[in-house]
């Protein structure tokens, strides 16, 4: 392999590369170093990138290779998304109101630090991670690989521009209304939401009022079930999540819809459609039982159950901020609507969760797997936002991402899979929906669409 080879080999086959000697820890490293100094500058992919102690982890790391040891991510380096805390460095939440540095890793960077991963640096978000755009004024503009004047999505929009252009194998997002599903679409990534509570949020615990959990993007099926295994804190499928994601997931029932959620005003994009309509084909070439149907949406699953809770996690992560008055207007916009939900009004939300879920996922009472387009539309241009309030531009982005804040409500696992390009060369994806904890299924079906329609070596333009 060559060098770009490698950077596009994707985590698990460079943890086999490392563990066979084809090439160093170290080494590694420093191909992705030169990457990131070479493409960055234009990408605005990370916030800080962590040289120094990253070629100490690496050198740390060769030696454990060399006496033999061997670990899932042992010398794979990985970037974390920056609402996640990393051990002397600030969480920035894409804002200067950010506290000092922390003093301990989250839980999922100790996890990862253990399976033996190297932490690259931090990536960019949205202020306070709000938005399907990463744009702020504390760090400028995160663009997208495949197309520089868009956005690459949000708020996992420095991880999905990190990965898919090839400057590491595998990055750490969050998702609170789709924040890793959007900018894997975006970014012609594999993403996948896990279920609630899969992988740790500590000491984030029930961030956004239990919406939020964290997962990985990352460029094949395989690296984003290794990530599972690496990171997970409740018990997966028998023989862990790669061997899932190895098994044929036989003959599965799967219920296609376009319905937009009650609440939401959105258009289905032509390439949107036409991905659903391919994958939709495939499936029934592949054996699978499909058939056309929506969820039961209650009224009240956007509006309510996703709304009010999304926008009372803003108020509270808004509170804890040392600086509030550095916040962006629009920010503070948004946290003012949040403060008017009472106490007393989000805890009737949430004691109505198990009965919207629950209708939500009646679906799956005679269906295994359900799939969606993955976003309505592709993404926004740089600054298309720029000088709108807080209610005139979360108008506007919905329109544009209408299918996963769902499923953060209910709690249940998604993924996307990209599927091919639009119109104007930007990537497309299909979103599947599993029933609770079953990630497993996803990660079985997605590897089998991939094998039949190979996604992993396609690059885009700035890579």
């Amino acid at each position: 392999m060559d060098a770009t080879e490698i950077a596009f080999a994707g985590a698990a086959e460079q943890a086999r590369m490392l563990a066979a000697g084809a090439i160093t820890a170290p080494a590694l490293l420093e191909l992705y170093l030169d990457r990131i100094a070479s493409m960055d500058g234009v990408l605005n992919a990370f916030r800080v990138v962590l040289a120094d102690s990253a070629r100490a982890e690496a050198e740390a790391a060769q030696r454990d290779l060399d006496a033999g040891e061997r670990r899932p991510l042992l010398g794979v380096p990985i970037a974390i998304k920056d609402d996640v805390d990393v051990a002397g460095q600030v969480t920035a939440w894409g804002t200067s109101a950010h506290g000092p540095a922390k003093a301990h890793d989250g839980e999922v960077v100790r996890r990862l630090r253990e399976a033996g991963a190297v932490i690259a640096g931090k990536t960019n978000v949205p202020e306070m991670t709000i938005w399907p755009f990463t744009e702020t004024l504390t760090f400028g503009a995160t663009r997208n690989p495949w197309d520089l004047s868009r956005t690459p999505g949000g708020s996992s929009g420095g991880t999905g521009a990190a990965v898919a252009a090839g400057l590491v194998p595998m990055g750490l997002g969050s998702d609170g209304g789709g924040s890793i599903r959007i900018p894997a679409t975006w970014c012609g990534l594999f993403g996948l939401k896990p279920q609630s509570d899969r992988v740790p949020l500590a000491p984030h615990d029930d961030a956004w009022q239990g919406l939020s959990v964290n997962g990985p993007l990352t460029r094949t099926v395989e690296d984003a079930a290794l990530f599972l295994d690496a990171t997970a804190t409740t018990p997966g499928p028998d023989g862990g999540f790669v061997a899932a994601a190895g098994r044929d997931p036989g003959r599965l029932r799967i219920a296609i819809s376009t319905q937009i959620p009650p609440g939401l005003l959105a258009r289905v994009g032509k390439a949107q459609r036409a991905a659903v309509e391919g994958a939709t084909a495939l499936l029934r070439e592949l054996g699978h039982d499909v058939v056309l149907r929506d969820p039961d949406y209650p009224a009240t699953v956007g509006g309510v159950h996703f709304m009010q809770r999304y926008l009372r996690g803003i108020s509270d992560d808004v509170k804890t901020m040392p600086y509030p008055e550095r916040l962006e207007a629009r920010t503070r916009g948004m946290a003012r609507l949040g403060g008017l939900i009472s106490d007393e009004r989000i805890a009737a939300v949430r004691a109505g969760e198990g009965a919207m879920a629950a209708r939500v996922m009646s679906i799956f009472d005679d269906v295994d797997v359900l799939m969606t387009p993955g976003t309505a539309l592709g993404p926004s241009r740089i600054g298309a936002y720029q000088r709108r309030g807080a209610v005139a531009t979360l108008n506007s982005v919905i329109g544009r991402v209408p299918f996963q804040a769902a499923f953060n409500a209910t709690g249940q696992p998604a993924a996307v899979v990209p599927w091919g390009l639009d119109g104007d060369g930007l990537p497309t994806s299909v979103q599947l929906v599993g029933r609770p904890s079953d990630e497993a299924t996803l990660l079985s079906l997605s590897a089998q669409i991939e094998s039949a329609r190979p996604w992993a070596t396609r690059r885009p333009p700035v890579s």
